[in-house]
């Protein structure tokens, strides 16, 4: 990922994409970042918050790729840009045009990790920092409207290895910003005191469906089904049934 801070600043500049700010006027710090899934956005009163690290969370075939792809469309047809840094280069495009991701408005950061390592944990980590620093040059660029780091399924040992001050500076970055910064992984990775961490769960334990590299390869991309949500904030829990119309991760 050798993507420098000059270089993607000028990248947003070439592209004349419209920063958050400018879609709601002067910074709001309770503003959130709507999801696009309506009874998702309800729970979590309008959305993940801005200027904040929250948390996408579940097991494969929980759901969570189908919210992240959601909220990237929702925040895309709102004509604000997103990044994903797509730590193990796990997302199918057709996929995202097909939940209605704008691709023009989308910077997708390609990483690449060993999900079966064997001796070679360290290229691992190698790699995780890099995915790290790229998080951090987009956050530190600004004009995103919503940053995802997708780790899920990433070797735990090297996101237990990441330093705790890493996700303290990250919060620093986007602190006071309009930007929705979403960790998504198997578990909790990190979130500020302002976040949320959302928990996805397969509705009464419906048997997950084939999936090849997060596509429905049963051709029925579109088939809806229910996710049990479990909400947690700093101080409190909630827990919702929801609906959902896309592939599943």
């Amino acid at each position: 990922m050798p993507l420098a801070r000059a270089d993607l600043e000028s990248l947003l500049r070439d592209r004349k994409l419209v920063p958050p700010v400018a879609l709601g006027g002067n910074i709001d710090e309770y503003a959130t970042a709507p999801t696009g899934v309506t009874a998702l956005d309800a729970v979590l009163a309008g959305g993940f918050p801005r200027g904040q690290l929250s948390e996408i969370v579940g097991a494969r075939s929980s759901g969570r790729a189908s919210v992240l792809l959601q909220m990237l469309a929702a925040a895309t047809t709102r004509r604000e840009i997103v990044a994903l840094v797509d730590v193990l280069d796990m997302l199918d495009v057709s996929s995202a045009a097909a939940a209605g991701v704008d691709l023009g408005r989308l910077l997708w950061i390609r990483g690449q990790v060993l999900m079966h390592p064997g001796q070679c944990r360290d290229m691992n980590q190698r790699a995780l920092d890099r995915a790290i620093k790229a998080l951090t040059l987009v956050l530190q660029a600004g004009n995103f409207g919503l940053v995802a780091f997708d780790a899920a399924e990433a070797p735990p040992h090297a996101l237990e290895r990441l330093p705790f001050t890493t996700w303290r500076r990250l919060q620093r970055i986007i602190e006071g910003s309009q930007t929705a910064c979403v960790l998504v992984g198997d578990t909790p990775i990190a979130r500020s005191s302002g976040g949320v961490t959302v928990r996805l769960t397969r509705a009464g334990g419906a048997p997950a469906p084939v999936e090849k590299r997060g596509v429905r390869v049963d051709g029925l991309l579109f088939k809806g089904f229910d996710l049990d949500v479990e909400v947690i904030r700093a101080r409190a829990i909630q827990n919702v049934r929801v609906p959902l119309s896309t592939s599943c991760h």
